[in-house]
């Protein structure tokens, strides 16, 4: 049987990869009014075009960079909640609950990006995430690995 917390893991994989589009979408016409030809740039870093291009077509950027960081956290817990049979009932919830203060936090963050509803969105989502880590850490206790 599959587990089916890898339905909140796939979506997220899946937003992440539709806010990479949505950066490309906005990030492109800003480098482009600036001036910027893609085709003579060499090098770079993350947050160059910070102050080069208009900050809102950044956030979108931005946003993607933080969907590489924390997320890789609950990628990883989801797997051991489901290595341990464990990856249903409330562990299933927390783990949508987690995609869907991300995705909120994606909007906000790319489009009127207010950073105290950020803050408390992170703040939530990170909440959620020790709640699926402590919830592992029971399944490994009761399956007796620890």
């Amino acid at each position: 049987m599959i587990a089916p917390i890898l339905a909140p893991v796939v979506t997220l994989i899946a937003w992440s990869l539709l806010m990479l589009v949505w950066l490309v979408a906005v990030r492109m016409p800003a480098m482009k009014a600036v001036g910027i030809d893609v085709k003579k740039v060499v090098g770079g870093r993350p947050g160059a075009l910070d102050g080069v291009v208009a900050d809102k077509a950044q956030w979108p950027a931005h946003n993607y960079i933080h969907l590489m960081e924390q997320p890789t956290l609950f990628y990883a817990i989801c797997f051991v909640l489901t290595l341990l049979s464990a990856g249903g009932g409330y562990n299933l919830w927390l783990a949508w609950a987690y995609v869907g203060l991300r995705i909120v936090h994606s909007l906000v963050q790319a489009t009127i990006n207010r950073v105290y509803f950020r803050f408390m969105l992170f703040g939530l989502s990170t909440l959620v995430l020790i709640a699926l880590v402590v919830q592992a850490a029971r399944a490994l206790i009761v399956s007796g690995s620890i």
